[in-house]
């Protein structure tokens, strides 16, 4: 509302639109726009799917902060849903937890290195990403991993066991053939 009140190009005070509508929020719905703090549960999965459309992949807590002046952030979505992935569930998104996550990222991998004829490395994985964003994000690998020290040499540790289950040669340098 102070934002309108300030624009010289508005035309009309913002009480003026409030006394048409009734009140400021629903001027804000007339308008097709959507009153952050008074969204029903609806509203605030229409507004994830269509940011996931958008996008063309699920919406992270970033992609919300990142649209702050014109989407919900991501703690009202925790506060409604209980947490922004229950929310992106309810939404119709795939989340992947725990070993889920594990398991697709291991998939990935293995397809990453017969792609690359190869044992992926973290910079790999990230050029990879950006020509695909439906992967994980290196550090969505890296931190998939519960281990100390070495978390990448672990993950492609788990690539190299898939690939030999699946009866992919992998050599010692860490080249991939048939």
């Amino acid at each position: 509302m102070r934002e309108f009140a300030a624009d010289a190009e508005a035309g009309v005070h913002p009480q003026t639109v409030i006394e048409h509508f009734g009140t400021w929020n629903a001027a804000k719905r007339a308008a097709g726009l959507y009153p952050r703090r008074f969204l029903t549960r609806e509203e605030l999965l229409e507004q994830l799917r269509g940011l996931g459309d958008e996008l063309g992949r699920v919406p992270t807590a970033r992609d919300l902060s990142a649209r702050r002046r014109s989407l919900p952030s991501a703690s009202l979505y925790a506060h409604t849903f209980g947490s922004l992935a229950n929310a992106l569930r309810e939404a119709g998104f795939e989340v992947l937890q725990g070993e889920e996550r594990l398991e697709r990222a291991v998939e990935q991998g293995a397809e990453l290195a017969l792609r690359l004829g190869r044992l992926p490395r973290m910079a790999d994985w990230a050029e990879a990403r950006r020509a695909d964003s439906r992967l994980l994000s290196e550090w969505q690998v890296y931190r998939v991993l519960d281990v100390q020290r070495g978390a990448w040499t672990a993950f492609q540790f788990l690539v190299r066991a898939r690939l030999l289950a699946d009866g992919t040669d992998v050599r010692p340098d860490g080249s991939v053939g048939p």
